[in-house]
């Protein structure tokens, strides 16, 4: 009875090739499976790098982006600082040729026309007298101007009579010329030696550059746009 039912060899052999090819099928299914979700966490990481790389490449990108405009703006107004300090040095260098070409004009008249020098001179004085108005005032000017400015008193002192209908005597001192380097002028001196009346050449010449500068440079450059107020 036993007998009968036992298997022969060349059954033993297919049910062992039947299990091996069951074992092998799901063994590959298997391996299909480890492979398949393998390729997705693959795929999966690798997007999340391209993207982790992709944004790091974005951000550096942007950093340099902002940096080279930021260098670029810089440049830009180092550019435009150092035109415009160009444009006002030239224009500074214009105005200071001007006013230099005035200071020797009126240095030339003192030196070359008599006349016309002595009458500036009187004008001078006659300013000083009506701006102090007393009865005795002295003037200081270069020796070389001494003759000149003696007679320049002379006829300030009568136009002085016959404009406020008052005498005034009016003395040069001798004793503190002005330098000899000077371009010509008086100081007028009053209040007992307490009030001096700066009339000479340069410093008429001064207040005129800082009272005619604006109007000098708007005839030369014209109206300055950034301007708001005006006196």
């Amino acid at each position: 009875m036993s007998q009968s039912h036992a298997l022969s060899d060349d059954q033993v052999a297919g049910e062992l090739r039947k299990m091996t090819a069951f074992i092998r099928q799901e063994a590959l299914e298997k391996a299909r499976e480890i492979q398949l979700k393998a390729d997705e966490e693959f795929a999966i990481e690798k997007s999340k790098l391209v993207r982790q790389e992709t944004a790091a490449i974005d951000t550096l990108y942007e950093k340099k982006f902002k940096q080279a405009a930021m260098s670029q703006q810089i440049t830009r107004s180092t550019l435009a600082n150092r035109t415009r300090l160009r444009v006002l040095g030239g224009r500074q260098e214009l105005l200071d040729e001007l006013f230099q070409k005035a200071r020797d004009q009126v240095t030339k008249v003192a030196a070359n026309d008599k006349k016309k020098y002595q009458g500036m001179l009187k004008g001078l004085v006659l300013e000083g007298l009506y701006y102090l108005n007393e009865e005795k005032v002295s003037v200081r000017a270069r020796k070389k101007d001494s003759d000149t400015v003696k007679k320049a008193a002379e006829q300030a002192a009568k136009d002085f009579k016959d404009n406020v209908g008052k005498e005034v005597t009016v003395d040069l001192d001798e004793s503190e010329p002005l330098p000899e380097g000077s371009a010509g002028g008086v100081v007028i001196v009053g209040g007992q030696g307490k009030i001096e009346i700066n009339n000479t050449f340069e410093e008429r010449l001064r207040l005129l550059e800082i009272d005619g500068l604006p109007a000098v440079r708007e005839t030369l450059f014209g109206k300055n746009v950034n301007r708001r107020f005006y006196d």
